[in-house]
């Protein structure tokens, strides 16, 4: 099975974008305001999607924080994460859960490499097979460290919010509706997701709200 398009450059993702406000004209309003789309990739491999799992269920600071205190006791690789003890690894911030997680990551062994040329439904599968890991955060990973250009993340509220200020819908779309109503965006339902990203910024700041 082929794995698509990957998003390299800026110039994939403003392909993406025009192909986008050529097939909805309301995508073409958005991006007028937004202006162009960000490239936004992200190396892959453990210490990206480790850093996804402490940056869970905490403020940005806060992930920050404990991010620094793990590079700094050079903490972010699987031999060391498993070679570390809990209070080692407590003292940089994480919690018991995190903890855990960070263990099952691990010992999960994955192949970082290999991952590059699996189809995004394998991509997907293999990330959610590890405690810690959602859907949420595997599809962030193949938008951003894999460059996948049709994967999209129906879960996040932010993207909900924004395609209902676009599409002038009732209520937030549900994480199923959501991933349906996506659809009609392939092949390039990352750069949709980008540009539903930036229109949240370009409606709230609208709105006032910060």
């Amino acid at each position: 099975m082929s794995i698509g398009r990957i998003i390299k450059s800026h110039e994939c993702v403003a392909e993406g974008a025009a192909w986008l406000a050529g097939q909805d004209p309301r995508f073409a309003r958005a991006l007028d305001q937004t202006g162009p789309l960000p490239l936004r990739l992200r190396p892959d491999g453990f210490s990206q999607l480790l850093s996804a799992i402490m940056s869970q269920q905490v403020s940005v600071a806060s992930a920050a924080a404990i991010w620094s205190r793990l590079k700094e006791a050079k903490l972010t690789g699987p031999r060391k994460i498993m070679a570390a003890t809990d209070d080692d690894l407590r003292a940089c911030g994480l919690s018991r859960q995190k903890i855990r997680y960070a263990r099952a990551l691990a010992e999960a062994r994955i192949n970082y490499k290999a991952l590059r040329d699996c189809p995004d439904n394998e991509v997907i599968a293999t990330l959610t097979n590890v405690s810690g890991i959602g859907p949420w955060t595997a599809e962030v990973y193949a938008m951003f460290s894999l460059g996948r250009a049709d994967v999209f993340a129906p879960g996040d509220l932010a993207l909900q919010e924004s395609a209902r200020i676009l599409f002038q819908l009732d209520a937030r779309p549900s994480e199923s509706a959501f991933r349906k109503m996506a659809e009609d965006w392939s092949p390039w339902r990352s750069v949709a997701a980008r540009a539903l990203w930036a229109y949240y910024r370009v409606a709230k700041d609208r709105e006032g709200i910060r």
